[in-house]
């Protein structure tokens, strides 16, 4: 055996899980993404899926999609810095600019290069980057690759945020990069007194809107709309693969940003573009938000109702206010023992265990869409709590 095999043939982790039974992860679906699936022929109540609006299944979707794969084909077969900028790229472009409020837009091929190739070439060497502890993987990659010096703040800690930029030198960029909804604990971050230090401080402002569209203000556009401070927010990231039920993402700023990262930004340059059927997809899906409100109304209602149950249910769920909400386990172990379990009662949901976060917070991702009904919900509460109590972690 070579020694890179010989080396990585001591990670034994997923078959140690798989031979107790709890492997958690790859469980295949045969059904359409949707509030009820079909795993190994069963149905199961899915309440792992980001699509907050609900219209990953919806035929009109379905239909806008086939009809531009029947007029552009299924690729691009490039780099959208070469042959792969389409007319349906600048169409989904300028919309996203209208829909969000913003003077430029790039789309990304995935929302994970978005963050990648942004945070990433931004600042030079003698700026700075300011980042939240539970900011989103994608913007961690992001700050890696940057050589500017990098300052991480404790999680919405604003007290934190300003003790950091007083390290800065005035004279440098700051960039202060943050999730709007944080996708594991759902807490909403707070926008409000971040854009109050950054105009003190002279600092520019990055909202990750991933979690935060679909959810958040007028027509779903997000924590940054809900606040309403889209003018003093530099840079609002997306992502087409929740509420817009597609793939890809985008940067929406200003035109002076997007010129340079037009230039510089490796996961936009030389990667291929966003496939004709995703673009399509998702200009449909911000047409048939704005047009549904019912759909974030309705969202609304459910998460109320899930949260007021899971604390009646004694569920230690955190500070979430969103339908991301976190059933806090804290062992790794359990979090696989109840993962297992809920699935063979027909409930799917995610474990959340180290190192994606610390081992005494470990949990359960339990996150909801526009299309459950309260039924599924109750359904739900029922079979999490008798599962809970199976392991002790409720009366």
């Amino acid at each position: 055996m070579k020694l890179l095999q010989a080396k990585l043939a001591k990670y034994t982790a997923p078959q140690e899980a798989k031979a107790a039974g709890v492997y958690p992860y790859f469980r295949a679906i045969s059904s359409e993404q949707d509030s009820e699936v079909i795993i190994n022929g069963k149905k199961v109540l899915m309440f792992g899926s980001n699509c907050y609006s609900g219209l990953v299944n919806d035929p009109r979707i379905k239909e806008a999609a086939i009809e531009a794969t029947r007029k552009y084909g299924t690729g691009c077969a490039g780099s959208p810095f070469l042959n792969g900028t389409l007319d349906l790229h600048k169409k989904l472009e300028a919309r996203i600019a209208e829909y969000i409020g913003k003077e430029d837009v790039m789309i990304y091929s995935t929302g994970f290069e978005v963050n990648l190739g942004v945070v990433s070439c931004l600042t030079g060497r003698e700026d700075y980057i300011l980042w939240d502890e539970q900011d989103h993987a994608s913007i961690i990659e992001g700050r890696r690759l940057s050589f500017s010096q990098q300052y991480k703040y404790k999680h919405n800690d604003m007290e934190s945020l300003e003790k950091q930029l007083q390290r800065c030198n005035p004279d440098k960029v700051k960039l202060i990069v943050t999730d709007g909804v944080f996708s594991m604990e759902g807490d909403v971050a707070n926008v409000p007194e971040i854009v109050r230090l950054a105009k003190k401080y002279n600092a520019s402002v990055m909202v990750d809107e991933a979690h935060g569209i679909g959810v958040f203000g007028k027509g779903g556009r997000g924590t940054v709309n809900h606040f309403g401070l889209t003018d003093d927010v530099d840079l609002i990231m997306g992502t087409f693969s929740k509420s817009f039920a597609s793939l890809g993402g985008f940067i929406a700023t200003d035109k002076e940003i997007t010129n340079f990262l037009r230039h510089h930004s490796r996961s936009y340059i030389f990667t291929a573009s966003i496939t004709p059927a995703s673009t399509a997809a998702a200009l449909k899906a911000i047409d048939l938000m704005i047009e549904e409100p019912w759909r974030q109304e309705h969202l609304w209602e459910i998460t109320k109702y899930a949260l007021d149950g899971f604390r009646n249910l004694g569920i230690e769920i955190g500070n979430t206010s969103t339908p991301i909400i976190p059933l806090f386990v804290r062992d790794d172990y359990k979090t696989y023992f109840i993962t297992r379990d809920l699935l063979e009662e027909g409930i799917f949901v995610n474990p959340v265990v180290s190192p994606a976060v610390a081992p005494q917070d470990t949990l359960i991702r339990f996150s909801l869409m526009a299309t459950h009904t309260k039924e599924q919900v109750t359904e739900a509460l029922e079979k999490i709590g008798k599962v809970f109590r199976k392991y002790e972690l409720i009366p």
